[in-house]
C-alpha cells in the first residue's frame, strides 16, 4: 500500500497557488498507471480495499507500454482539482449506477450516496468515481469524497489575444444545440473536483478498447465473483410477517406447483427487532435450525434480510459501542466497518447465529443514505473511531459492510450470493447484486446495462404489477438479469395468483390465475436452462474481468449506433437481450417482433419493440 508521509505537506502552499501541474505516471500493474496529486487522504477505496489486483490476469490482456493520457491537477481552498483531455468525438460512460443517464458527455455529476435520486445529478446508491470512454481508456479517482465530474460541459474563456472579434452580436438564443451541450466536434476536458481533499491518486487504465479498459479496472479490483450455481437460479422473498410455518408451507406449495426456486428470502420480521436490528431470531421462528434443515431437504437455500444499524437489545450492541459512529440511526449503532474489530464483532455473530445453522447468504439493506424519504441515515458531520467523517463513511459503508459479511463465507471457504443496497469503487469481486426501492421498469432495464461499466451487478427484481401483462414483462426482464427474484415482502401469495395487493392478501385469486402461473412457470424454467451459460459467463468475469451483463457499446465501440442504446444489453458472449418495458405496452410506432417465452395474456398490449442488431450473424432465439 502506498503511504504518503506528512513531510510533504510543506508542498501544499505552493500547490494551492500554482497553475495546473503535470504529474509523472507510476506503473502499478500491467496497463495501469497511477498519478499522485498533492497528499491523498488516508481513507479511500484503495487504502481500505480487501481484495488485491489480479496481476496475472492483467498481464494476459493486450500489452500496452504507454499511458494513454496524463491528468493535470492543483490544490486550492476548495479541495483538489483534476483535469483530463477529451477528444472532439469522445463519449463517456460509467460513474456508477446512474439511473437517469447513460452516455455522460456534456453532463455534471456529483457522486453522492443517495438511495432515492430525484434527478440526474449524480446521486446514486452506488456511485463510482470511475469512467471509460470510446477512446479506449478508463480513469479511476481514488476518493471517498462526493466528487463532482464536469464531463466536458465547461468551456474556459480564451486568452485575450484569441478573443478579439468573437461572435457576430446577433441573437444566438436559438442556436444552442445538443451537440454544443455535449461539446461534440470540439476538444474539451473532464474536470473533476474533490472537496476537502489535499490531494488524490488518479489511476489510468489502458485499452486498447473501451472493453479492455473495463476489464483492466475489474481485474485491478480483483476480478469478478464466482456465485454458486444455486444463486443463479430463481429467488422468492417471503412476506415480511411470515412465520416458520408459513415459510415451510410456501416452500412445499412451490414444489407442488412445479415452480422452480432455489432461494427463499426472509424479510425484516424474522428478528426480534428490525429497525434497528437485533439479528436475533424472533418467536415467529421457534426452531430455525429445524426449519433450515427442512428447506435444505427440499433443495432450498435461505437468505436473511438485515441492515447494519444495531439495536440496544442486540447481543453485539455493547461490544460494538466503542467501535461505532457518534450518531444513531433508528435508535441503533452505526458500526465503523473501517475498523477491523467492528467487522469481526459483527461477522462472528452472524457466523455463529445464522450461517452455522445453514443460512446461505444475506440481503444487506439500507446501507446507503436518504435525503428524500425522511433523512433516516447518519449525517455527513458524523465522526467514526477510524477517523472517517460521515461523507467518507457513506461512500464506503456499503462495500465495507460487504467485507464484514463476506469474511464469514471466505473463512468457511463457502460460496455465497446476496443482495446489497449500496456499493462503491472496486466492488467487482463481491457476489452481491444491487437493488432499489425505485420501481421504474425502463430504469431497471437501463441499470442492467449501466452497471457493467463499473464492476457492479443489478437485480431487476419483481414486486407489484398493475396487471398480469406487466407482471409478465417484469419477470422476463428479471430472468435476464444477474439475480432473478420476486420480492413478495408485502404479498401473502405469489403475484401470479393475484397482482392486486389488497385482494392477494385476503386470498382472492384472479380468474386467470392458472394461466398466468403457467406463463410465469415457463419464464422461470427458461432461467433455469440458462444457468450453465450464466455460470460460464461469471467464470470469464472472474478470470478475465469481462462483465457477464454489459452494454452493446462495450463490444461494439466503433458502431456509433450503440453509443446511446441503454435498453438492450449482452448477456455473456452470445445472447443479446432486448426486453419490452411494461410502460411500452401499446406505445405508438412500436415494431419488430420480440416474442416472449410464453404468450402474454390477452390483456397484454404492445408485444413489439424496435431492436438494433450490431454487425454480425444473429439468430432469433425463439
Amino acid at each position: 500500500m502506498k503511504k504518503h508521509l506528512s513531510v510533504v505537506t510543506a508542498m501544499l502552499a505552493a500547490l494551492s497557488v500554482a497553475a495546473e501541474s503535470n504529474f509523472n505516471p507510476e506503473p502499478v500493474c500491467p496497463g495501469v498507471w497511477r498519478f499522485t496529486i498533492g497528499v491523498p487522504e488516508n481513507i479511500t477505496p484503495v487504502a481500505t480495499r480487501h481484495y488485491l489486483p489480479a496481476t496475472n490476469a492483467l498481464a494476459a490482456l493486450p500489452r500496452v507500454q504507454t499511458c494513454p493520457l496524463a491528468p493535470t491537477g492543483s490544490i486550492s481552498a476548495r479541495g483538489c482539482f483534476v483535469s483530463l483531455p477529451l477528444a472532439p468525438d469522445e463519449m463517456i460512460y460509467g460513474l456508477g449506477l446512474q439511473f437517469r443517464s447513460f452516455q455522460q458527455r456534456g453532463s455534471k455529476k456529483t457522486l453522492r450516496v443517495n438511495a432515492d435520486p430525484a434527478s440526474d445529478s449524480g446521486d446514486s446508491h452506488a456511485p463510482v468515481p470511475f469512467y471509460v470512454t470510446t477512446r479506449g481508456y478508463g480513469v479511476f479517482v481514488d476518493t471517498a469524497r462526493y466528487a463532482t465530474f464536469y464531463c466536458g460541459n465547461t468551456r474556459l474563456k480564451p486568452p485575450a489575444s484569441a478573443s478579439a472579434g468573437r461572435g457576430s452580436g446577433n441573437d444566438g438564443w436559438n442556436n444552442v444545440t445538443t451537440t454544443d451541450r455535449h461539446r461534440l466536434g470540439d476538444a474539451a476536458e473532464m474536470r473533476i473536483e474533490i472537496p476537502e481533499a489535499r490531494g488524490v491518486d488518479v489511476y489510468v487504465f489502458a485499452g486498447p478498447s473501451l472493453r479492455e479498459a473495463v476489464q483492466r479496472y475489474n481485474l485491478f479490483a480483483g476480478g469478478g465473483p464466482l456465485p454458486p450455481r444455486w444463486g443463479l437460479g430463481f429467488w422468492y422473498r417471503c412476506q415480511s410477517d411470515f412465520t416458520q410455518t408459513n415459510v415451510l408451507n410456501l416452500a412445499s406449495a412451490l414444489r407442488t406447483e412445479h415452480i422452480p426456486c432455489d432461494v427463499l428470502g426472509l424479510e425484516p420480521h424474522w428478528q426480534t427487532h428490525s429497525y434497528s436490528c437485533s439479528f436475533v431470531w424472533s418467536a415467529k421462528f421457534p426452531d430455525p435450525r429445524a426449519m433450515i434443515a427442512g428447506l435444505q431437504q427440499e433443495h432450498y437455500h435461505l437468505n436473511l434480510w438485515e441492515h447494519a444499524f444495531t439495536h440496544p437489545s442486540s447481543p453485539i450492541y455493547q461490544p460494538l459501542l466503542a467501535h461505532s459512529g457518534d450518531c444513531e440511526v433508528w435508535g441503533g449503532l452505526v458500526p465503523d466497518f473501517l475498523d477491523s474489530e467492528a467487522r469481526k464483532i459483527f461477522a462472528d455473530f452472524q457466523a455463529s447465529e445464522h450461517v452455522a445453522l445453514g443460512v446461505s447468504g444475506y440481503k444487506l439493506d439500507e446501507c446507503d443514505n436518504s435525503d428524500f424519504t425522511g433523512g433516516w441515515s447518519f449525517p455527513e458531520l458524523s465522526r467514526f473511531p477510524s477517523g472517517a467523517d460521515g461523507e467518507q463513511m457513506h461512500s464506503l459503508f456499503g462495500i465495507r459492510y460487504q467485507d464484514a459479511i463476506q469474511s464469514v463465507f471466505d473463512e468457511r471457504r463457502q460460496r455465497t450470493y446476496g443482495l446489497v443496497r449500496s456499493s462503491q469503487a472496486l466492488a467487482t469481486p463481491y457476489p452481491y447484486a444491487l437493488y432499489s426501492d425505485l420501481y421504474d421498469h425502463s430504469q431497471f432495464i437501463h441499470a442492467v446495462a449501466q452497471a457493467g461499466f463499473c464492476g457492479l451487478l443489478w437485480s431487476a427484481e419483481v414486486r407489484e404489477a398493475e396487471n398480469p401483462a406487466e407482471l409478465i414483462r417484469r419477470l422476463q426482464t428479471g430472468i435476464f438479469s444477474p439475480l432473478a427474484m420476486v420480492n413478495a415482502w408485502y404479498l401473502k401469495n405469489p403475484p401470479w395468483k393475484q397482482v392486486n395487493r389488497a385482494a392477494n392478501n385476503v386470498g382472492e385469486f384472479s380468474p386467470d390465475a392458472d394461466q398466468v402461473e403457467a406463463q410465469c412457470r415457463a419464464i422461470l424454467e427458461l432461467r433455469m436452462k440458462f444457468i450453465p451459460y450464466l455460470h460460464a459467463a461469471f467464470v470469464r468475469y472472474h478470470q478475465e474481468g469481462l462483465p457477464p451483463f454489459r452494454a452493446l457499446v462495450m463490444d461494439y465501440p466503433d458502431d456509433p449506433a450503440t453509443r446511446t442504446i441503454d435498453d438492450e444489453y449482452l448477456m455473456g458472449d452470445s445472447v443479446l437481450v432486448a426486453p419490452v418495458a411494461a410502460s411500452e405496452a401499446g406505445r405508438p410506432g412500436a415494431r419488430s417482433s420480440n416474442r416472449p417465452p410464453a404468450a402474454a395474456p390477452e390483456t397484454a398490449a404492445g408485444s413489439q419493440r424496435t431492436v438494433y442488431l450490431p454487425a454480425g450473424d444473429w439468430q432469433d432465439f425463439w
